[in-house]
């Protein structure tokens, strides 16, 4: 296992770029759980005060560079919760840079953390900070899980990495998940990219076709846009990495949704539907000489479980500066297990 320095960053400012939408609304109240000190930012100051609380708050459009480093100065980190992320996010992720910010995200938009790697790392290094996109319920957890395996199976080489997701019961999205979705539509059909022979690619062929899910049985699988794609090959020597979600729910994911059916879409799921979803996390990993292991994580309530991957992944980074995968920044058997409170478990199998 690597280890890690934890350290938590309770009286650190932390600014929550979106901090009115219903992500940004969560992680605000997480932060205030653990008593961080928070500052408010968004584009709309009306939408600011109707959620401030007393609590500063700051106005900047994300198309504003300078009014963006400006909200952010004095702050130690920020996390942004204004998507769709792939159209401008990376304006968040430099500005942030520029004030001298941590930076985490809501996202689990596979461009655009693939662009926060590839265009945003030498900057953060020259800045010593550390950016870590896709802090999320679907970012972290698969790739702690993999980090785990590897050093299980003995830190490596690895010949393949395949991880799988699966959400069951009826929160839905809210509004602006369905944007950020509606936005990357033409990556979630395609089934996103794989890391196949040192590189990323659009076009591979499914190394499986099903997962078996503890409790669950033979699961079908499509390949899919995941975050820990992009973020696994960062800190594992591997060959192959590929991320499945369940076939039925890829199919819907990549069924056309006209622009205005959006706004039809409620700004907040359901609270008691949200107390009734489980997602799971299944990472497959072997070895070029044939050995396998698997790990499993799983939960309730996916918004809720990104607020809290999310604030306590912020408190918590620690690492060298530029932007990093979240093994490289969060221990993952320890993490895995601060999240404990929110009903998350996990398991080598």
């Amino acid at each position: 296992m690597i280890s890690r320095l934890v350290r938590t960053f309770t009286s650190m400012k932390i600014a929550i770029y979106g901090a009115y939408g219903y992500q940004g609304r969560l992680v605000r109240a997480e932060l205030a759980r653990r008593d961080a000190e928070i500052i408010l930012v968004g584009r709309d100051a009306e939408r600011l005060a109707a959620v401030a609380g007393g609590r500063e708050t700051r106005t900047a459009a994300i198309t504003d560079h300078d009014a963006l480093v400006a909200a952010f100065r004095g702050a130690g980190a920020v996390i942004n919760c204004a998507g769709p992320f792939t159209p401008a996010g990376t304006a968040v992720v430099r500005a942030a840079i520029a004030a001298g910010c941590h930076y985490t995200d809501t996202s689990g938009e596979q461009l655009h953390i693939k662009r926060v790697h590839d265009t945003c790392s030498e900057g953060a290094r020259r800045a010593g900070v550390v950016a870590t996109p896709a802090m999320t319920d679907g970012g972290v957890p698969g790739d702690l899980l993999a980090r785990v395996l590897a050093d299980h199976l003995g830190g490596g080489p690895l010949h393949e990495v395949l991880t799988g997701h699966s959400v069951t019961g009826g929160a839905g999205m809210s509004r602006g998940s369905m944007r950020s979705l509606l936005g990357t539509a033409d990556v979630v059909r395609s089934g996103g990219l794989a890391y196949e022979g040192g590189e990323w690619r659009t076009e591979a062929r499914p190394r499986l076709t099903s997962l078996t899910f503890p409790g669950r049985g033979p699961v079908p699988m499509s390949r899919f846009a995941l975050p820990e794609v992009v973020s696994v090959p960062r800190h594992i020597e591997v060959q192959h990495v590929q991320g499945f979600v369940e076939a039925d729910l890829a199919a819907q994911f990549s069924g056309a949704v006209p622009e205005e059916a959006v706004d039809a879409f409620p700004e907040n799921p359901d609270a008691e539907a949200r107390r009734g979803q489980r997602w799971a996390v299944l990472v497959r990993a072997g070895t070029p000489d044939g050995r396998r292991a698997t790990a499993f994580a799983e939960g309730s309530d996916t918004y809720g479980t990104t607020a809290a991957i999310a604030a306590e992944g912020t408190l918590r980074l620690s690492g060298p500066p530029g932007v990093r995968a979240p093994a490289e920044v969060l221990d993952p058997a320890a993490f895995l297990n601060a999240l404990a409170p929110t009903g998350t478990t996990w398991k080598i199998t």
